[in-house]
């Protein structure tokens, strides 16, 4: 297997004392249908980064109450390390968005991250065009989750219609749509996504979209806005890596999506 440096941009983790009840929690919530590959701390990420092949790993905190918005962000950067890159987050209902972005931007975080389905929001929605050009003003990258989630039914308050119509009325920034643009979505990202600057990252993907689907939609969006993630520790990020490096795809394509569009998404 060829070996190329890897940054999995799309990982979770939780304070130690926190982490069985939070994992416990979310399977619990998704039915069932992911299990976990790790458990949920730093050094249980640590441990399977390791095992698979993985340099380092994005962390991407959830925020559902806004009283968690300075725990939480602290504690994205008490895990920085080497190995360690964390995004922040806010709670998109929050009294003064302005104020919670500052505060993310004041511990020198790259970006935010956030879910529609668990903070209750519509991708789209007015109000939250005023927190993304907001965020992006202030030199924040944006990650949504996109697409299906166990824990929640159709219909999904995030699609890729959605986010190519907030992106077109924003007219720039760096928004990042998980799940390869929209998981159990991919038809309509080839529809909306395809072409636009939105980013996309691989997360919880290999197992559902085919070969041949993926393989088009590098092509057609180009290689320089697809993101190695894995949704840690709900996929395995080492079979995910091996998948995608014994793709029939230019080893220039594979260094961009593993390595090089982390690298310069994060400066590094």
């Amino acid at each position: 297997m060829q070996k190329i440096k890897c940054i999995d941009f799309h990982t979770h983790i939780f304070p130690d004392a926190l982490a069985p009840r939070a994992i416990a929690a979310l399977v619990e919530g998704g039915k069932h249908l992911y299990l976990p590959n790790a458990d949920g701390t730093k050094d249980g990420l640590i441990e399977f980064m390791d095992r698979s092949g993985i340099d380092v790993s994005v962390v991407m905190p959830v925020i559902t109450k806004q009283s968690q918005t300075v725990k939480t962000n602290e504690f994205s950067v008490a895990v920085l390390s080497d190995r360690i890159r964390a995004f922040g987050g806010i709670f998109p209902n929050t009294d003064d968005y302005k104020r919670d972005i500052d505060f993310v931007v004041s511990l020198g975080l790259p970006g935010i991250k956030i879910h529609a389905e668990y903070q209750d929001f519509i991708v789209d929605d007015p109000k939250m065009l005023k927190i993304y050009d907001y965020a992006f003003s202030k030199g924040l990258m944006i990650m949504q989750h996109a697409g299906f989630d166990p824990a929640f039914e159709a219909p999904f308050r995030s699609n890729p219609k959605m986010f190519a119509n907030a992106m077109k009325q924003l007219g720039g920034g760096t928004m990042i749509a998980a799940h390869f643009g929209g998981q159990s979505q991919w038809d309509e990202v080839e529809k909306y996504i395809v072409g636009t600057n939105i980013y996309i990252d691989t997360s919880m993907g290999f197992d559902y979209y085919s070969e041949e689907q993926f393989m088009r939609i590098v092509k057609n969006h180009g290689s320089d806005k697809v993101l190695f993630g894995t949704d840690s520790p709900w996929s395995n990020s080492g079979k995910e890596r091996e998948r995608l490096l014994a793709l029939p795809l230019p080893v220039e394509d594979k260094e961009n999506i593993l390595h090089k569009n982390a690298e310069r998404l994060l400066g590094i």
